[in-house]
């Protein structure tokens, strides 16, 4: 296994890998986020600043959805709503942060905002060849690199939306959690990822349990 130890190699790393696989999958799910702010009658600007500013696709949705509608509940509870649909970051970070390598607080700040799944899973399987020292340099590049790739594809899917139909959107938004199921599911042999598929798979079935409203 080739170790790399350069946090200046390891970014450029990061960044390569935010562009293959990975960034293709988050393009299309963002293009169609980008077609949908279009369909909510929002200005391209709303594209950007929900996926720049918040960088988690629920989130996004339901920001976008209440604007559409002049934030007819009120601002607080949209902003509220996107904070509880992307709570599941925060065991994403609890996972990740000892992984850095680094107890210097300060020095992780940077990663915040890029803490989302596409980075996160990215990291996951990337760390364990890449030194410590220089896991957080990988990181950053990615992150940066595929928040890029995000607001631009969400831009183009403003400017494109007429050209994709509502199955096309649909099809769209799911193609990222797919790559993401796809990733666990080549991990499956490993006994974390094997118990996140299982617990996952019986936590879907409440969804037929819970009340849809």
């Amino acid at each position: 296994m080739n170790v790399v130890s350069s946090p200046r190699g390891a970014a450029l790393f990061g960044a390569r890998d935010a562009i293959g696989a990975a960034g293709i999958a988050m393009a299309a799910t963002f293009l169609a986020f980008g077609a949908a702010v279009r369909e909510a009658g929002l200005p391209p600007g709303w594209a950007l600043i929900a996926c720049w500013a918040i960088y988690g696709m629920p989130g996004q949705l339901v920001l976008v959805q209440a604007a559409s509608t002049g934030f007819a509940g009120g601002l607080a509870p949209a902003v509220m709503g996107a904070i509880a649909v992307n709570a599941r970051f925060l065991p994403m970070a609890i996972a990740i942060t000892p992984l850095f390598g680094t107890a210097e607080r300060k020095r992780l700040i940077p990663a915040i905002p890029f803490i989302a799944v596409t980075p996160w899973a990215a990291a996951m399987r990337a760390f364990p060849e890449i030194a410590a020292q220089a896991r957080l340099a990988w990181f950053l590049g990615f992150g940066l690199t595929s928040w890029v790739v995000a607001g631009l594809a969400a831009l183009a899917g403003f400017y494109v939306a007429g050209m994709l139909d509502d199955h096309a959107r649909a099809a769209l938004l799911f193609v990222n959690p797919l790559y993401y199921a796809l990733l666990l599911a080549a991990d499956v042999d490993k006994p974390a990822p094997r118990r996140a598929i299982i617990c996952g798979s019986a936590a879907a079935g409440l969804t037929f349990i819970l009340p849809s409203s």
